[in-house]
């Protein structure tokens, strides 16, 4: 890092900002500082941006370190998309379509979809559940009195956070099939945990927020390129536009504030000096970095668990798959989407396994692993049996979001600090949201709006049109997408399927 390079005479303002972090929540807040008119830092540890949405070489391939989506109603998530010229990278579904495959019925027999129809919330998905294979009649009538009970809650409610969903489910008449084949399908791969495991508020949130709000809240995007032509290569050429100054591979050491209320923010072999600090990094970083006096509690930010996420990748000489995704019961698979095209592979079909709250596989030896869902895989496409498998290999996120246990919303630390100048943000910070692509960047927007605020500049006004998008309805019912006319519904999904 050079002297030139963190000079204090140049830049946009007289204000200088750090951020701490260059995942999608520290690219955030620096771009919309920037944005603003602030003067902006971003330091990286890794040598890339994008934190845990990121893609990496294995030969020819370009392979993303986990199966990340968002949905329809990410308004954040899409409104990054668009400030970094990459929504027509990750295209939403026209309507909600899943193709969800029991491997435990017979063949011919096993297929079922979740799909919306052009309805009013909730007739947009009663087709769907009239006729949805792997529920039994009363368990699908079951479901619709439990979805009604579900889109009374008050997510506002502090109680909700201290009840786990499963017991809710359970005292709300849902069987245990009807969790594995429908809550658990979306929940687990949104919520990163088993309903048992998640608290009621969090779970609450994404029901309703996804399925229950607007008909097309739940339509899935997802990118058709690797996730670092998104979150490293668009992300750093809007940066470098905004006038942002990027240093990877530049990890602070320490934090501390100056007599005169600037910060020193210290790296190897350089110091800066900054009027505002944002903290964009894991939980147990950030705990380690903030200084004496800036949380009341901040030990409880180390009582926020974590949760892993495996993810299997296998290549086949052939095409095996013919949809663009499905999710599987019956089966240890959980969601498999086809990487083929983003990859670069030219021939034969790679295929990406999604496995959420995977706290018992997450160490598996590969071979044990191979030998475990190599077979599944022949269970649920009959193409896969005469294919030779290419490569079949492992990534790992032991600690890829926080978990959702009930209670956690107490731990979760809101974007101001009690140190003037210091914010913090991440997926894990009090956004209401589970961790998702949607709620780093929320927590970003929420960082740099505290700063903005407190150095005296304006916010810019098309940094906040999401909010609007996500919680005003316009004429017609259609919310507004930022930065277009009115046209469709616009929130992100995380755990497995990020």
């Amino acid at each position: 890092m050079s002297d030139e390079r963190l000079s204090e005479g140049s830049g946009i303002s007289g204000r200088h900002a750090v951020v701490v972090g260059g995942g999608l929540a520290g690219v955030t807040a620096a771009l919309a500082l920037a944005d603003a008119g602030v003067r902006v830092t971003l330091l990286e540890g890794r040598p890339r941006l994008g934190g845990l949405a990121f893609s990496f070489r294995r030969g020819d391939l370009t392979v993303d370190n986990g199966q990340h989506v968002y949905l329809r109603c990410c308004t954040a998530y899409r409104w990054f998309l668009d400030r970094i010229d990459g929504t027509a990278l990750a295209p939403l579904q026209e309507r909600l379509d899943v193709p969800v495959v029991d491997a435990a019925r017979p063949e011919g027999r096993r297929l079922g979809r979740l799909r919306r129809d052009a309805l009013p919330v909730p007739l947009h998905l009663g087709r769907s559940l009239a006729t949805y294979p792997h529920l039994s009649l009363a368990e699908r009538a079951g479901v619709g009195r439990a979805a009604l009970a579900l889109k009374g809650l008050d997510l506002a409610d502090p109680a909700l956070d201290a009840e786990d969903f499963g017991s809710w489910l359970t005292a709300h008449g849902q069987s245990a099939r009807a969790v594995e084949a429908l809550w658990d399908l979306v929940g687990v791969a949104t919520l990163n945990a088993v309903a048992g495991d998640s608290s009621l508020g969090l779970a609450a949130m994404v029901f309703k927020t996804g399925l229950l709000s607007e008909p097309g809240a739940a339509d899935i995007g997802w990118a058709r390129v690797p996730l670092g032509d998104l979150h490293d290569r668009l992300a750093r050429k809007a940066l470098d536009s905004a006038g942002v100054r990027i240093e990877v591979r530049s990890r602070v050491t320490s934090l501390s504030q100056d007599g005169n209320g600037t910060w020193s923010v210290q790296v190897p072999g350089e110091t800066l000096t900054a009027d505002a600090v944002v903290l964009a990094v894991p939980q147990r970083e950030t705990y380690d970095l903030l200084p004496a006096g800036a949380l009341d509690a901040p030990e409880r930010l180390l009582e926020i668990g974590t949760a892993p996420i495996l993810n299997i990748h296998v290549v086949y000489d052939r095409k095996v798959l013919g949809v663009p995704f499905f999710a599987a019961l019956g089966t240890p698979v959980q969601w498999v989407f086809d990487r083929t095209e983003a990859s670069g592979l030219r021939t034969g079909q790679y295929l990406a396994l999604s496995q959420s709250a995977a706290r018992d596989e997450i160490d598996e030896p590969v071979a044990v692993l191979r030998e475990r869902y190599l077979p599944e895989l022949a269970r649920l496409l009959p193409g896969t049996r005469g294919a030779e498998v290419r490569d079949f290999f492992v990534t790992r996120e032991r600690t890829a979001t926080f978990a959702p246990s009930p209670g956690v919303g107490r731990l979760r630390p809101g974007a101001r600090t009690k140190a003037p100048g210091l914010y913090l943000a991440g997926a894990w910070t009090a956004t209401g949201w589970p961790a998702t692509m949607e709620s780093a960047v929320r927590s970003g927007v929420s960082a740099a709006d505290a700063a903005l605020s407190a150095l005296g500049r304006p916010r810019p006004t098309h940094l906040f049109a999401f909010e609007e998008a996500a919680y005003c309805i316009f004429p017609g019912g259609k919310p507004r997408t930022p930065g277009r006319k009115p046209e469709g519904a616009g929130a992100s999904l995380r755990g497995g399927i990020r």
